[in-house]
Protein backbone atom coordinates (compact mmCIF):
# COMPACT_ATOMS: atom_id res chain seq x y z
CA UNK A 1 0.00 0.00 0.00
CA UNK A 2 1.39 3.30 -0.67
CA UNK A 3 -0.09 6.66 0.94
CA UNK A 4 1.19 9.88 -0.84
CA UNK A 5 2.65 12.72 1.69
CA UNK A 6 -0.20 14.96 1.65
CA UNK A 7 -2.50 12.15 3.06
CA UNK A 8 0.13 11.39 6.03
CA UNK A 9 0.40 14.97 6.48
CA UNK A 10 -3.18 14.99 6.96
CA UNK A 11 -2.98 12.36 9.90
CA UNK A 12 -0.04 13.60 11.20
CA UNK A 13 -2.23 17.04 11.86
CA UNK A 14 -5.33 14.93 13.06
CA UNK A 15 -3.07 13.31 15.18
CA UNK A 16 -1.28 15.83 16.71
CA UNK A 17 -4.66 18.17 17.01
CA UNK A 18 -6.49 15.31 18.67
CA UNK A 19 -3.52 13.81 21.70
CA UNK A 20 -3.45 12.81 24.11
CA UNK A 21 -6.40 10.92 23.01
CA UNK A 22 -6.03 8.26 19.94
CA UNK A 23 -7.80 9.55 16.86
CA UNK A 24 -8.68 7.30 13.90
CA UNK A 25 -10.24 6.19 10.28
CA UNK A 26 -10.43 4.86 7.05
CA UNK A 27 -7.75 5.32 4.76
CA UNK A 28 -9.65 4.99 0.97
CA UNK A 29 -8.33 4.69 -2.59
CA UNK A 30 -7.84 2.10 -5.47
CA UNK A 31 -5.52 -0.24 -6.18
CA UNK A 32 -2.99 -0.51 -3.24
CA UNK A 33 -2.73 3.37 -3.65
CA UNK A 34 -4.49 5.74 -0.74
CA UNK A 35 -5.95 8.84 -2.05
CA UNK A 36 -7.49 9.84 1.10
CA UNK A 37 -8.45 9.65 4.61
CA UNK A 38 -11.52 9.60 6.24
CA UNK A 39 -12.08 10.88 9.65
CA UNK A 40 -13.86 9.48 12.31
CA UNK A 41 -14.96 9.87 15.64
CA UNK A 42 -13.15 8.07 18.31
CA UNK A 43 -16.46 7.88 20.63
CA UNK A 44 -14.41 6.20 23.44
CA UNK A 45 -12.43 9.24 24.09
CA UNK A 46 -9.25 7.03 24.98
CA UNK A 47 -5.73 7.84 24.88
CA UNK A 48 -5.10 3.90 24.69
CA UNK A 49 -7.89 2.55 22.49
CA UNK A 50 -10.59 3.68 19.70
CA UNK A 51 -13.75 2.67 18.43
CA UNK A 52 -15.18 3.75 15.43
CA UNK A 53 -18.40 5.76 15.47
CA UNK A 54 -21.15 3.67 13.53
CA UNK A 55 -22.68 6.08 12.03
CA UNK A 56 -19.07 7.24 10.53
CA UNK A 57 -18.27 3.49 9.53
CA UNK A 58 -21.75 3.81 7.25
CA UNK A 59 -21.36 7.14 6.35
CA UNK A 60 -17.57 6.47 5.02
CA UNK A 61 -18.93 2.92 3.03
CA UNK A 62 -21.39 5.38 1.40
CA UNK A 63 -18.82 7.37 0.83
CA UNK A 64 -16.51 5.28 -0.63
CA UNK A 65 -19.11 3.40 -2.94
CA UNK A 66 -20.54 6.69 -4.58
CA UNK A 67 -16.58 7.76 -5.41
CA UNK A 68 -15.69 4.36 -6.55
CA UNK A 69 -13.20 3.67 -3.74
CA UNK A 70 -12.29 0.87 -1.21
CA UNK A 71 -11.16 0.42 2.22
CA UNK A 72 -7.65 -0.30 1.99
CA UNK A 73 -6.45 0.31 5.61
CA UNK A 74 -8.37 1.15 8.90
CA UNK A 75 -5.59 3.43 10.98
CA UNK A 76 -5.63 4.98 14.71
CA UNK A 77 -2.85 6.53 16.71
CA UNK A 78 -0.62 6.00 19.46
CA UNK A 79 -0.22 9.12 20.84
CA UNK A 80 2.10 7.45 23.56
CA UNK A 81 3.26 4.39 22.16
CA UNK A 82 5.11 3.01 19.18
CA UNK A 83 3.51 2.38 15.76
CA UNK A 84 2.76 -1.06 16.56
CA UNK A 85 -0.33 -3.09 16.74
CA UNK A 86 -1.39 -3.42 20.78
CA UNK A 87 -2.71 -6.81 22.02
CA UNK A 88 -6.20 -5.00 21.53
CA UNK A 89 -5.18 -4.09 18.43
CA UNK A 90 -4.77 -7.89 17.05
CA UNK A 91 -7.89 -9.03 18.79
CA UNK A 92 -10.01 -6.06 17.20
CA UNK A 93 -8.41 -6.83 13.57
CA UNK A 94 -11.31 -8.72 12.15
CA UNK A 95 -10.96 -8.33 8.69
CA UNK A 96 -8.03 -9.69 6.77
CA UNK A 97 -8.19 -8.23 3.36
CA UNK A 98 -7.28 -4.19 4.66
CA UNK A 99 -4.01 -3.01 6.18
CA UNK A 100 -4.00 -1.96 9.93
CA UNK A 101 -2.04 1.63 10.08
CA UNK A 102 -0.86 2.85 12.89
CA UNK A 103 0.47 6.54 13.00
CA UNK A 104 2.71 6.72 16.68
CA UNK A 105 3.92 10.30 18.29
CA UNK A 106 6.06 8.35 20.75
CA UNK A 107 9.61 9.23 20.14
CA UNK A 108 9.04 11.22 16.91
CA UNK A 109 6.59 10.53 14.09
CA UNK A 110 6.11 7.01 12.90
CA UNK A 111 3.60 5.19 10.14
CA UNK A 112 3.42 1.60 9.83
CA UNK A 113 1.01 -0.56 8.22
CA UNK A 114 0.70 -3.83 9.29
CA UNK A 115 -1.24 -7.29 7.57
CA UNK A 116 -3.05 -8.70 10.49
CA UNK A 117 -4.60 -12.41 10.03
CA UNK A 118 -5.67 -15.23 12.84
CA UNK A 119 -4.53 -12.27 15.60
CA UNK A 120 -1.06 -11.77 14.39
CA UNK A 121 0.67 -9.59 12.52
CA UNK A 122 1.96 -10.95 8.64
CA UNK A 123 3.97 -8.38 7.47
CA UNK A 124 4.58 -4.82 8.32
CA UNK A 125 5.31 -1.78 6.04
CA UNK A 126 7.19 1.46 6.99
CA UNK A 127 5.04 4.45 5.61
CA UNK A 128 7.07 7.54 7.59
CA UNK A 129 9.80 7.99 10.30
CA UNK A 130 10.86 11.04 11.84
CA UNK A 131 12.99 9.96 14.52
CA UNK A 132 12.18 13.03 17.79
CA UNK A 133 15.78 14.31 17.27
CA UNK A 134 14.97 15.49 13.63
CA UNK A 135 11.47 17.33 15.25
CA UNK A 136 11.96 21.16 15.22
CA UNK A 137 10.08 22.34 18.11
Amino acid sequence: MTIPQHVIDELIAQAQKDAPLETCGYLLGKDGEVTENYWMENIDHSSEHFSFAPKDQFAALRYARQHGLKILANWHSHPASPSRPSQEDLRLANDPTIRYAILSLYQGIHLNSFGIKNNQVVDKQEHYVQNSDNISK
